[in-house]
């Protein structure tokens, strides 16, 4: 039966992890100390090449965008963390047949959730704003949080109103054994 809640919030969980794809996990905005130019920069699991980026930042703009793709900091953990919890997900949204295995898979895929938001707000906004710092040799450095940093938060809510919703029928149809 798919067209339980559960699946409506399994449906919900994987495009909030997919908007971790389209949309920047975080934003920096420095000034450089020598020229006093504006430097903007955002960290994103599918960006541009650094090659894109170096052309851009010799062109006399007022505000440089610099977007190196990896940075000097791998983003694959990051990757690899959305992408399994949004295909864990989207299994999970199959498996209405067997609630049993379902509450297992979407409970995995909560657990990669909640990984990839550690990994997010512990380490790789951090990490990533301090090495552009340091290529830059830039000061003051501000970071805003992108829609990327907060869907996946949306997405372990999601994930534990489905499991809650695939519990609780579960629990009905036990007790309806239990009648029988």
């Amino acid at each position: 039966m798919i067209q339980r809640v559960q699946s409506f919030w399994l449906v919900l969980a994987v495009c909030g992890m997919a908007l971790c794809f389209m949309f920047p996990t975080a934003k920096y905005a420095m000034t450089l100390p020598t020229t006093g130019q504006k430097v903007e920069a955002s960290l994103e699991l599918v960006g541009q090449s650094e090659e894109d980026t170096l052309s851009q930042l010799g062109m006399g703009e007022q505000v440089v965008k610099y977007n190196p793709k990896l940075g000097g900091i791998a983003i694959w953990p990051l990757v690899v963390l959305a992408l399994l919890t949004g295909v864990l997900a989207l299994v999970g949204l199959f498996l209405y047949s067997n609630r049993v295995r379902q509450m297992r898979v979407v409970m995995v895929a909560f657990l990669c959730s909640v990984a990839y938001v550690f990994v997010v707000f512990i380490w790789a906004v951090d990490a990533y704003g301090e090495k552009v710092a340091e290529v830059m040799r830039a000061t003051d450095l501000e970071v805003e949080w992108g829609v990327g940093a907060i869907a996946p938060i949306v997405s372990v809510v999601l994930l534990v109103l489905a499991y809650r919703g695939i519990r609780r029928d579960e629990a009905k149809v036990r007790a309806a054994d239990r009648l029988r």
